[in-house]
C-alpha cells in the first residue's frame, strides 16, 4: 500500500510544512509500504513550483531512504515532463508517476508517444497513470500493453478507469516485469484478487495501519480476512468521495486532529453533512474524534 500524500494548508493558506511531516511520521510509524508525492491527491495543480520543490526535498530528508518515494510529475505537455526529468534534482526519488495528459484529449498513438518520449528521458521507473475521469480520456488496455512491452523501464499502471475488464485484460496479458496498482480504494480488494499488486490510496492518509493491513492479507491470499477489513470502510469509500478528492480525506484527518481542514481553491471543504456523517463512522470505528 503506497499513499497519495496530501498537502496540508493552514488558514492563511500557506502550505503547512509541519504539519506534512506529522503527516509523513505518521505513514512511517503505520505500515506504508511507500509514498506517493505530489499527485493529483496533493493539489498539484494549485501548487507554486518553489512549494513543490520543497515538499519534494522535506519529504526526501524526512523519509531518509527508509520506504521508497513515488514522485509525480504529470503534465499535459510532453516537453515540460521531459525537462522536468532531465533537470530537477531527482536523488532521493526512487520512481515517477506519471498520468495520462489532461485536457487536450490525445489519441491513443498520442498517448503512447507522450510516454515513449518520458521513458526514454530517464532511466528512473515509469508508473504510468490511467484516470479518465480527471483526464478526459482513456488509455486503454492495448496501449498500456504496447508501453508495458516496449520500454524497460515502464514498471507498472495506476489504474483508476473503473473499468475492471480492462484492469482484468491488463493483468492477463500483461508481461512479468510489469504491474497492475489500484487506483481507487474502493476495488483495491477484488483488484488483488485478479492479479493486481496494490494500492495507491487516499484512505491511508488516515488509516495506514489497516489499509495496508487488509491489502497484506490479500495478497497473502487470507481473503476472508482482507474482505472483514475492506467491508468495515464500504462507508467511508463513498463518504471520501461524494465531495471530491482531497476534501474527504482532509475532513478525514481533520476529524483526527492531524491537520487544518483547509483546500485551496477552486477546491472547498465537504458539506458540514458529510463531515457529520464522517465524524459519526470514526467514532463507531473508535477513533479518537
Amino acid at each position: 500500500m503506497g499513499v497519495a500524500l496530501i498537502t496540508p494548508f493552514k488558514e492563511d493558506d500557506s502550505v503547512d510544512y509541519d504539519a506534512l511531516l506529522r503527516l509523513v511520521d505518521y505513514q512511517l510509524q503505520n505500515g506504508t509500504d511507500f509514498l506517493c508525492v505530489l499527485g493529483t491527491t496533493a493539489e498539484t495543480p494549485t501548487l507554486t513550483k518553489e512549494e513543490k520543490d520543497k515538499i519534494k526535498r522535506l519529504i526526501i530528508e524526512r523519509v531518509n531512504g527508509r520506504i521508497p518515494i513515488l514522485l509525480g510529475v504529470s503534465s499535459n505537455c510532453t516537453r515540460a515532463v521531459v525537462e522536468t526529468l532531465k533537470n530537477d534534482d531527482m536523488t532521493g526519488v526512487d520512481a515517477v508517476l506519471v498520468a495520462v495528459p489532461y485536457y487536450n484529449k490525445p489519441s491513443q498513438e498520442g498517448i503512447y508517444q507522450h510516454y515513449k518520449a518520458i521513458a526514454e528521458a530517464t532511466d528512473l521507473p515509469v508508473v504510468l497513470y490511467n484516470v479518465p475521469g480527471r483526464t478526459g480520456v482513456n488509455m486503454t488496455a492495448e496501449t498500456t500493453l504496447r508501453l508495458a512491452r516496449d520500454f524497460k523501464n515502464i514498471i507498472a499502471i495506476k489504474e483508476a478507469s473503473g473499468n475492471i475488464t480492462q484492469m482484468d485484460d491488463i493483468i492477463k496479458n500483461k508481461p512479468a516485469n510489469f504491474d497492475v496498482i489500484s487506483g481507487d480504494d474502493g476495488i483495491t480488494f477484488p483488484l488483488i484478487t485478479l492479479g493486481a499488486v496494490g494500492v495507491i490510496s487516499v484512505i491511508g492518509n488516515a488509516f495506514p495501519r489497516e489499509f495496508s493491513r487488509m491489502t497484506r492479507l490479500a495478497l497473502q491470499g487470507d481473503f476472508a480476512n482482507a474482505l472483514t477489513i475492506h467491508h468495515r470502510f464500504t462507508e467511508l469509500f463513498s463518504l471520501l468521495f461524494v465531495d471530491g478528492n482531497p476534501a474527504g480525506v482532509k475532513a478525514m484527518l481533520n476529524v483526527m486532529g492531524l491537520i487544518e481542514n483547509k483546500l485551496r481553491l477552486p477546491l472547498v471543504p465537504t458539506r458540514i453533512t458529510t463531515f457529520e456523517k464522517m465524524r459519526a463512522i470514526l467514532d463507531e470505528l473508535k477513533i479518537k474524534c
